[in-house]
Order: structure tokens, then sequence, then C-alpha cells
């Protein structure tokens, strides 16, 4: 907790363009200073809100705000209106803005550099010399959470011999239930190339079902429905339907219910009394979509639609994250610091666009850049009137704000660590690697500067 007179010293030093220093600041037995214990629960930041249940936005006000990141983000796809059949160069392009020769050294899981050979036999799987000169795009859904990858393999790669955690093969996750169009096959047919709403890239073939469009977009658009509230719970176990028994759910997802089944019958073996009962896509042998019935307990947080977005709910939403492993691209099961935000927004229906650059200058979101012209009392001024729920940017990275204590802003995000100067001067880094609190005007780049003296942006979903 920051001593009362400490505001002021704070300014201070930020004023003059120094670091904030850990003299003033308690710095607990975590290193992470400033943060206490009783600062990890959601009720300690939502107690300090005016109108913390106040709607920022309703969903009129959402559903245009959607609709305008839909049309002007080039990052994002609007795969419902795509044409019966795409031109090669639009399939290449859309390959090749991933799959393309490293220019980098690369490291395997044991430190060991990639050969040149590996790398060849990769992007020969890719078989971009193969693609038709017209493309017929298959409409399907992912059948369980995914991975995205940049190229069609599973080899974990890494830039440093030492880094476990970054593949840089990785890109981000498709979640059960999400709709896409498969526009190209690898060569030893075990991937497919996929484009949904937010990315495209490679996934495994066995993950994905395919359908009609209709029927695919029929089950996305279905009502009733629920919303997926807590950070990933499970279906309900069931040795009767192997492929929706404990099926991972993320935060955000979007599940129609299956009204068709008798409320007293049992659904795969069990009674459904004290369950939601899901519909959920599943894959055939031939790799055809149906759509199968799952059971979600009602003690598992969901919602019959999307949460208000308030205050609140943003901070309660971020909090069910903490403490959950960083991983670059969703990888670990996780997610990093753009999919943290990204998905904690989606529960309340905001669809923002999936990567940390593209969110930062999305055209259909409302954003203030900063640029070298901008100098650090103009920034500094903006940190310290940032409000609850806004994204604050810097290179590779977004915090979101989650309240003030003693004017200074802290924070809720997805990180690697956490440096800044400590008494003496020195600087001291702490490994997170997790979803964290943080303040934010200590914190320090590995370029020996603050963070809000690298800012780039900050996005209010207003």
């Amino acid at each position: 907790m920051l001593r009362p007179a400490l505001l002021a010293t704070l300014l201070a030093l930020s004023l003059g363009g120094a670091p904030v220093a850990a003299a003033d600041m308690l710095v607990p037995p975590s290193g992470v200073m400033g943060v206490t214990d009783a600062q990890l629960t959601p009720d300690f930041w939502v107690a300090r809100l005016a109108d913390a249940d106040k709607p920022l936005l309703d969903r009129a006000a959402i559903a245009a705000l959607n609709e305008r990141v839909a049309r002007l983000d080039p990052s994002m796809h609007d795969i419902r209106h795509l044409p019966a059949a795409l031109p090669r160069d639009q399939v290449k392009a859309w390959i090749e803005k991933l799959t393309s020769r490293p220019s980098k050294p690369l490291f395997d899981v044991k430190g060991a550099p990639v050969a040149a050979a590996a790398i060849d036999s990769v992007l020969a799987n890719a078989a971009i010399d193969t693609i038709p000169a017209q493309v017929e795009p298959r409409y399907g859904m992912a059948v369980r959470r995914t991975a995205l990858r940049g190229y069609p393999t599973d080899l974990r790669v890494f830039r440093d011999a030492d880094d476990k955690d970054i593949d840089r093969f990785q890109e981000s996750t498709l979640f059960p239930g999400d709709p896409l169009v498969s526009v190209h096959t690898s060569k030893d047919g075990n991937w497919v190339f996929v484009v949904s709403p937010r990315y495209a890239a490679w996934v495994n073939a066995a993950d994905v079902a395919y359908g009609d469009a209709a029927a695919v977009f029929a089950h996305a658009d279905a009502t009733p429905y629920r919303v997926i509230t807590g950070a990933k719970p499970l279906t309900v176990y069931t040795p009767e339907a192997p492929a929706v028994s404990e099926l991972q759910l993320d935060m955000g997802t979007r599940v129609p219910l299956d009204t068709s089944l008798p409320a007293d019958q049992p659904v795969n073996g069990q009674s459904p009394y004290a369950s939601w009962v899901l519909s959920l896509p599943v894959r055939d042998a031939r790799g055809a979509l149906s759509f199968h019935p799952a059971l979600l307990q009602r003690n598992q947080d969901s919602s019959p639609d999307y949460l208000p977005l308030t205050r609140a709910n943003i901070v309660r939403q971020a909090f069910k994250f903490l403490g959950e492993r960083y991983g670059w691209g969703h990888a670990y099961n996780g997610r990093d610091c753009s999919g943290f935000v990204s998905d904690v927004y989606r529960s309340m229906g905001v669809q923002m666009p999936r990567n940390t650059r593209d969110q930062s200058i999305s055209p259909g979101l409302t954003h203030t850049l900063y640029t070298d012209k901008d100098g650090h009392d103009a920034r500094l001024k903006a940190a310290m009137a940032l409000e609850v729920g806004d994204l604050v940017y810097i290179p590779g990275h977004v915090m979101m704000v989650i309240g003030k204590i003693d004017g200074q802003p802290y924070v809720i995000h997805d990180v690697g660590g956490m440096s800044y100067r400590q008494a003496d001067g020195s600087l001291r880094h702490v490994k997170l690697n997790e979803v964290s609190v943080t303040p934010l005007l200590p914190m320090m780049s590995s370029h020996d500067k603050t963070f809000v003296d690298i800012m780039t942006s900050i996005v209010r979903i207003r």
C-alpha cells in the first residue's frame, strides 16, 4: 500500500523524467512493489469504484462497436460474405503473411539450433505451390480449443536457446464452436489453413468439422444460449460421448442451448436438471459437422447473455485469470497479454482484434496514439487520467487499468516480469510469467525507460 504522502513524491520524480523509485513504496517478500495480499482480490478494487455497476455501453452500442471494428479493422475477416471461389493470390497472401522462411536463428525445446533442413521440411509441408487458381472455401467449426499456428507443424521454436516460453510458431487459439473457413491443406494432410473472424493460420485438421455455411452460422447465431463467464470451466464428464466430455469452454465463448430434449430424460446417461444442456459441434470420422448435447453444471460460471459492460464486471472478470500462467498465443492452456484483455472484454460482448499491435491502432476502437513527439509530461498526465478498463499499450504489451491508490494507477496484465528502480538506484527484476497486479508508474522496460515513456496507445472501450 502506498504511504499517504507518496503521490507527491511520485509526481515529482515522474515529472522530472526519472523513474519512480521504491524508497517510499512497500516492497513485500514477493518483490512485486506496491502490492499487498489485500490487493489481490477483485472486491478490494470494486469497493473503490464510483458507479461500479453503471453500464459503460449498452447492448446496442456494443453491437455498433463490434460492427465498426469488423468493418474497419484490416486484421478482422468477414467470413460470412466470402465469394464462392477465392483467387490463388488471396489465399497465398494469407498463408505467406505467416509462413515464410525465418530470418533469424531458431532453437528447439532442448536449446539446440533448428537445422535448415527442418525448416525446409516445414515449408515444403505448407505446399504453397499447389494452391489452385481458384479455391473453394470449406465452412466449418472448431470442435475443441485448438492452436492457431504460423506453420503446419507442432515443432516448438524459440529465438533464444534459454527461452522455453515464447514459441515463435504459435499464433493464437480457436475455441469450440468458432466458425471458420478452410482454404488450404498441408502436404501431409494433417494441417489446414483456416480463416476465422479474428485470425488466419494453420490448425490441426482433426480439430475442424465441416458443414455448409448455413448450418455453421445458424449454430453460431442460435438462441437461447449461454455465455461462459468463468476462466475455463469444463463440461460434465460423460463416457457415452467422449467428444464433448470434460470439454474446456474459455471465457467469452457463446454456446447454444439444446432445447430439443425432454427435461425429464437423461442426457449422456445423466439427469440434466442440475446442468445446462449445451449444443456443441462434433466431428465424425470423415470430418463432417454435427451437433451433440453436453452438460455444463449450473454451478459453473456462465450467463444467459453477455455480462453488462460495467467497471465492476471488468475488474471481476479480469481477476478470474489472476495467477494463470503466461501463454504466448494462448499456449500452455492460458493466454498472453492481448489474449487476456480480449477474453475479458469478450465476456461482455466486445469483440476485439487478437494481437497487441492491431488492438492498439484499430480504426474501429477509440484510441489515443503516442509518438516520439509526445513528451514525458503529456504522457504522465494521460497516465494519471486513466480510468478502470482502459487499455495501455507499449511495444509488444498491453495492460488493463483496475483503479488507483492515492491517485496512482494500477494495472492487471499477463506479463513476464516486473522491473523497477530500487532505493539505491539499482534495477530490480522480478519474474512473474502470469496474470499479475502491479502499479503502472514504476514499471521499467529492458531499455531503462518507464512504461509511461514508451507508451504507444491508450484504448478506451466506451
